[in-house]
C-alpha cells in the first residue's frame, strides 16, 4: 500500500507545533480522551512533541458508564503505559448530583449529559485548556471549528464569535472562567489518520479490527447490543463480524458490517466507502443541527 509519507510528514508538523503553541500559552492543560484511535494518535504526537521530556498533559475521560470496555481496558493501559495522569469523571456522579435528568425510553442516552460532566469537570479541575481530536472533515458543525476554539465564561461555543487564525498565528488570551478547546488535527481526514497509524505503527483497541458481536439495527444503523439497552418489538438482536470506524458511547455508536482485520484492510475498505465516518453515528441523526446543538452547550 503506497503512502504518501510527506503530506503525513506535514500533518504531523503542523500538529506539533499545535501543541507546542498549547504548551507555551496555557497552565491547566489536558487531553480529552475517549480510547478512541483521534485521541490516541493526539496522545502520540503530544509524546513526539515534547520527547524526551514528559507530555506536559494530563488525560481527563468522561465516562458515561456505557462506554466499551475495550475501550476503558486500553485507556488504562495507556495511562500506565506513559506515566500520564488519567483523569476520569463520570456522568453517573452528575446524574446522582441532579446536574442533570437521565433519559428515558428506547432511544434514551447518556451521550448529551457529557457536557455538563465535562464543564463541571473543567471548573473543578481549573482547566484553560483542553485538546481534543476534532476534525474538520467529520461533520459540519466541526467544519467551523479554528484550531484554538474559544469558550465563554459558561463554556459555550459561539462559532460567530471566534478569532481569525492567519499565518499560523494563534490567540489564546482569554478572560477568567473562560477556556480554549484545541484541534491539532483540525485539518486531517479520517484516511489521513488511518495512514499514520499505519506508518507510526501505533496500537489500538480490537474494537477497531473486525470481531464477532451482536448487534441490532435500528432506523438504518446497526448499534452494538448491551444488556441496558431496549430494544422495539421489530428489532432482533444477531451476532456477526463488525468494527468501529469512531468509538463512543455504546448507545449511539455505529458499527461497521466489515471483514478488515488489518489496518490496510481497514485503509482500503474506507476509500471504497460512500458513508461518512459520523454517517453510523446514531446521536447526529436527531436532528439536522444535532452536533452544532451539543457543541454550543459545552459538548466536545
Amino acid at each position: 500500500m503506497k503512502i504518501n509519507n510527506e503530506h503525513l510528514k506535514e500533518l504531523e508538523d503542523e500538529a506539533i507545533f499545535v501543541f507546542r503553541e498549547v504548551a507555551a500559552q496555557f497552565e491547566k492543560k489536558v487531553i480529552l480522551f475517549s480510547g478512541g484511535k483521534d485521541s490516541i494518535v493526539l496522545v502520540h504526537l503530544a509524546k513526539k512533541a515534547f520527547w524526551p521530556a514528559k507530555m506536559p498533559f494530563s488525560l481527563l475521560h468522561i465516562d458515561t458508564g456505557h462506554n466499551f470496555e475495550e475501550a476503558l481496558s486500553f485507556r488504562d493501559d495507556l495511562a500506565r503505559e506513559t506515566g500520564v495522569e488519567l483523569i476520569v469523571r463520570y456522568v453517573q456522579d452528575t446524574i446522582d448530583q441532579g446536574r442533570v435528568n437521565e433519559e428515558t425510553g428506547i432511544n434514551a442516552s447518556r451521550n448529551k449529559a457529557q457536557s455538563v460532566t465535562l464543564l463541571d469537570g473543567i471548573n473543578d479541575l481549573m482547566i484553560d485548556v483542553a485538546v481534543g481530536g476534532g476534525r474538520r472533515d467529520e461533520e459540519k458543525a466541526r467544519a467551523k471549528e479554528r484550531f484554538f476554539s474559544h469558550r465563554n465564561e459558561f463554556g459555550q461555543w459561539d462559532p460567530k464569535n471566534q478569532r481569525p487564525e492567519l499565518w499560523n498565528v494563534f490567540n489564546g488570551h482569554k478572560h477568567y472562567g473562560e477556556h480554549f478547546r484545541v484541534f491539532p488535527i483540525s485539518n486531517w481526514t479520517e484516511i489521513d489518520v488511518w495512514q499514520y497509524i499505519l506508518s507510526e505503527n501505533i496500537a489500538l483497541p480490537s474494537l477497531y479490527y473486525s470481531h464477532r458481536r451482536k448487534i441490532f439495527l435500528r432506523n438504518g444503523v446497526y448499534l452494538a447490543w448491551a444488556p441496558f439497552m431496549k430494544l422495539k418489538p421489530n428489532e432482533k438482536v444477531f451476532e456477526t463480524k463488525v468494527r468501529c470506524r469512531t468509538v463512543g458511547d455504546i448507545t449511539c455508536t455505529g458499527v461497521t458490517l466489515s471483514k478488515a482485520d488489518s489496518l490496510e484492510e481497514i485503509i482500503s475498505e474506507i476509500a471504497a466507502t460512500r458513508v461518512t465516518e459520523r454517517g453510523g453515528r446514531y446521536d447526529d441523526q436527531r436532528s439536522e443541527a444535532a452536533m452544532e446543538d451539543r457543541k454550543k452547550e459545552g459538548y466536545f
